[in-house]
């Protein structure tokens, strides 16, 4: 994955993960709605098939990469 579309995945999850948090749901619904929407976009701006998609998003820790 170039910087890019790192920097689009990682913006997707984290907008996403606020928006469920500041909607009253707990960290872990808000952590799963951020993956899902991180791999949505990964699928579509790349072409891959949304399991593959939600693989890569998973392999990349998004969470972890936020975090540092």
């Amino acid at each position: 994955m170039d910087a890019a579309t790192l920097e689009m995945v990682l913006t997707a999850y984290d907008e996403t993960y606020q928006d469920a948090r500041g909607g009253g749901h707990s960290e872990a619904v808000a952590h799963a709605e951020g993956l899902t929407a991180a791999a949505m976009l990964l699928a579509a701006v790349t072409g891959t098939e949304d399991a593959a998609a939600r693989a890569e998003i998973d392999r990349i820790d998004v969470k972890a990469r936020l975090a540092a």
